[in-house]
C-alpha cells in the first residue's frame, strides 16, 4: 500500500465532504475504523447530484479551510476527503463545475478527490492534491493501518538496539 505523498503521514483530524445518504460515506467511516480507530473524522454532509450541490460542496470545502482558520494545531482538519460512489456522468457532473473545481484549488488542507469508481474521472480529480479511484479508495489512502505502523514501530526498534549493541561493542574493543 503506498501512502500519501504530502503531509501528514499519520493525520489525527480527517474532513469528509460528501452524502449522509449514500453508501460511499458507510464504507469510509468503516474502512477509517478498521485501520486506525483513533482518528477524529469530522463530516460536512452535502448533496453530490442535483440542484445546489456545486454549491454545497464548494461551500463545505471553504468551511473546513474557515473552521481550521481560527482552530489550535492540534484541532485542525489535516486533509479532506472529497467525493460520492459512482453514478451517471450526469450524477456525477457537481464534480466538474467551476466552482467546485476553484474551491478544491484554493483549500489549504489537502484534498482527496473520491468521485465515483476507477474509470470515473471528473475535473475535482485533476485539481486535488490526490486523486483517488473511489471513495473507499481514498480511505485506504488517508491513512496506514495501525498494525502495520506497530510492526514498522517494532522493527525500528530492534534495529536500533542492534546498532547501539554493534557500537558498544565496538568500543568495549577499544
Amino acid at each position: 500500500m503506498q501512502f500519501l505523498s504530502f503531509p501528514p503521514y499519520l493525520p489525527s483530524r480527517i474532513g469528509v465532504v460528501t452524502s449522509l445518504s449514500g453508501a460511499a460515506i458507510k464504507d469510509v467511516l468503516k474502512i477509517l475504523e478498521r485501520r486506525f480507530k483513533d482518528v477524529h473524522i469530522i463530516i460536512n454532509p452535502v448533496r453530490v447530484q442535483g440542484e445546489g450541490a456545486k454549491e454545497e460542496i464548494a461551500q463545505a470545502i471553504k468551511n473546513f479551510n474557515r473552521l481550521n482558520e481560527g482552530s489550535p494545531s492540534e484541532q485542525r482538519i489535516e486533509v479532506m476527503i472529497v467525493g460520492r460512489g459512482g453514478g451517471s456522468i450526469e450524477d456525477l457532473w457537481a464534480f466538474n463545475e467551476e466552482i467546485v473545481a476553484k474551491a478544491i484549488y484554493n483549500s489549504k488542507i489537502p484534498i482527496i478527490s473520491a468521485v465515483g469508481h476507477e474509470r470515473d474521472w471528473t475535473i475535482a480529480d485533476l485539481v486535488a492534491d490526490v486523486r483517488a479511484a473511489t471513495p473507499s479508495v481514498a480511505a485506504e489512502l488517508v491513512i496506514p493501518k495501525k498494525e502495520d505502523l506497530k510492526e514498522k514501530v517494532d522493527d525500528l526498534s530492534d534495529d536500533l538496539k542492534r546498532v547501539f549493541l554493534d557500537i558498544s561493542l565496538n568500543f568495549q574493543e577499544t
